[in-house]
């Protein structure tokens, strides 16, 4: 048996082990389970933004806004999309100049409205 058939052989015996455990343990989904980088808004209150058709892959400050989240929300992001311009900073919100985009569940929040926790 290959070393990758074994580690396969592992990983679903322990899936089948405790089906109904592993289920209950988590109410977020894979990608999220993956991913434990935790974040708290800082702004009072700041857009989710999904970039538009034309934008390409990252937010602008006028790109539509999904939704809008609270100071003191706890957020999950794993990805950084990174805005690059010649002439400065991609956007100022929340107080600061920025460039880095959190790509959140439903679109995009400017990462200095952002604070590790």
């Amino acid at each position: 048996m290959t070393s990758w058939a074994a580690a396969a052989a592992v990983v679903l015996a322990g899936v089948l082990a405790a089906p109904g455990a592993a289920a209950a343990s988590s109410s977020r989904s894979p990608a999220e389970a993956a991913c434990a980088t935790k974040y708290r808004v800082t702004g009072r209150v700041v857009a989710v933004r999904r970039p538009a058709w034309n934008d390409g892959p990252v937010a602008k400050p006028n790109s539509p806004v999904d939704h809008y989240v609270h100071r003191g929300d706890v957020l999950v992001s794993c990805i950084d999309a990174i805005a690059r311009t010649q002439s400065g900073p991609a956007y100022r919100k929340c107080g600061r100049a920025g460039s880095v985009w959190r790509v959140v569940r439903g679109g995009q929040i400017p990462a200095t409205c952002m604070k590790r926790v």
